[in-house]
């Protein structure tokens, strides 16, 4: 049965679920910071995944990042996998702005992690509602 990592649930804020992955947003308001996670059991790398579910994993990332792209004007997204501290398999969708705390270096360990408040978390949110598509389901906040 799937279940999340302990790290990504302590540090994140859950959205929904796409067909394959569920959306989560890191609880940190620097930035628009959001990781898909497929829901598969004991995933730790992209090859582990079947053709049908990298080709979902790619898909569901793809079209993220083009939303996020518009939703929050992005000046560039970081797209990224790397999982040496969490290693369960999950991938990274990061807006960046270029007047971003950590523009233009990475984000990891730049910044301590400023928490959202749950009005941001609702205003965020709200901007996704009706973006995600047919097959994408918020969960509850």
């Amino acid at each position: 049965m799937f279940a999340l990592d302990s790290r990504l649930q302590q540090d994140t804020l859950p959205i929904g679920d796409f067909p394959l992955c569920r959306l989560l947003l890191s609880n940190d308001a620097n930035y628009p910071w959001f990781i898909l996670v497929p829901r598969r059991v004991d995933i730790t790398e992209l090859f582990e995944l079947d053709a049908a579910d990298q080709l979902a994993l790619w898909q569901e990332t793809t079209a993220l990042a083009g939303k996020l792209k518009r939703i929050f004007a992005a000046d560039k997204l970081n797209v990224a996998t790397l999982g040496n501290v969490v290693s369960q398999l999950h991938m990274h969708v990061i807006v960046r702005h270029r007047n971003d705390v950590a523009w233009p270096g990475p984000v990891w360990g730049r910044h301590p992690a400023k928490p959202y408040t749950p009005e941001q978390v609702a205003a965020i949110r709200a901007q996704l509602q009706g973006q995600l598509g047919n097959d994408f389901r918020f969960v509850e906040a």
